[in-house]
């Protein structure tokens, strides 16, 4: 089986009946299923080629997780502001393409806490959840605000980064669970220290600005059979074949006993895969 890599596609399994996710690799117009073949030998290798993810050309690199170099530069998509939110030039009307930022920036996102090597604060548009949880490997995932827009998510999450990392230890996330934490607790400790920020932000951006919401926590489990003692990483662009057994899927990481790789980051890779 030939064809472009794209991210991992994810499905919520039942924590309560100890179920995972379960997780599909998408390979050009097919789809594998990956949970069947957990404990078992699992190989594929890099052809060397890339094709955009936008325009399908060829390209000698992959830019902003799988786009040719031409695309990357016009696509709102990959302007800086979708890694920092608090950068949004939209309101200046210097957006790329206002269009894509209306459907996908200018609309509902969460705040949210999450547990993945630890504590830490993240964003997601309305439709991305559990999805963007999923992805970051959280074994246990809140939100506990609600914005109107990605701006906003950005500049509430930068105030509580200043109390609890934004960024994942992805070492620390494949070796093993993380300890459970109280997250509705954490929010109690948490969002006070930030009111005058917030009160400040209503001020400037209306009274639906923002707003706190009351939803379930969310627990994952992940369908790992057996942790890394030792975290070897894999480069597709170094050494284009990868092989072992497959022990685990977790976060965009898949797991073997050789080693781990971040299967996100070679999005438009042209694999060949053997799953027998």
């Amino acid at each position: 089986m030939t064809g472009t890599l794209k991210k991992m596609r994810a499905e919520l399994g039942d924590p309560q009946a100890d179920k995972a996710v379960q997780y599909y690799l998408p390979i050009g117009e097919q789809e594998i299923h990956l949970n069947p073949l957990i404990g078992k030998p699992f190989a594929f290798s890099y052809t060397g080629n890339i094709y955009c993810s936008s325009c399908g050309k060829k390209t000698k690199k992959s830019y902003s997780q799988g786009h040719c170099f031409v695309c990357m530069k016009k696509l709102a998509s990959c302007d800086m502001c979708i890694m920092k939110p608090e950068t949004c030039h939209f309101a200046q009307g210097t957006c790329r393409e206002p269009q894509w930022a209306e459907q996908f920036c200018m609309t509902d996102h969460f705040v949210y806490l999450s547990n993945t090597s630890g504590l830490k604060v993240g964003i997601t548009r309305h439709s991305q959840i559990p999805t963007r949880w999923i992805d970051q490997g959280a074994k246990q995932a809140l939100a506990i605000l609600r914005v109107k827009n990605r701006l906003l998510s950005g500049l509430v999450e930068v105030e509580l980064a200043k109390l609890v990392a934004d960024k994942t230890n992805w070492r620390a996330l494949l070796k093993g669970e993380a300890e459970n934490l109280d997250l509705v607790a954490q929010a109690q400790i948490l969002l006070p220290q930030i009111e005058a920020h917030l009160a400040a932000l209503t001020a400037q951006y209306g009274d639906d600005a923002i707003s706190r919401v009351d939803l379930p926590l969310q627990d994952i489990h992940f369908p790992v059979t057996e942790y890394p003692t030792k975290i070897t990483s894999f480069n597709l662009d170094k050494v284009p074949e990868v092989s072992g057994v497959l022990q685990g899927i977790k976060g965009q990481y898949l797991i073997f006993d050789t080693g781990v790789i971040n299967m996100r980051k070679y999005g438009s890779y042209e694999l060949c895969i053997d799953p027998a």
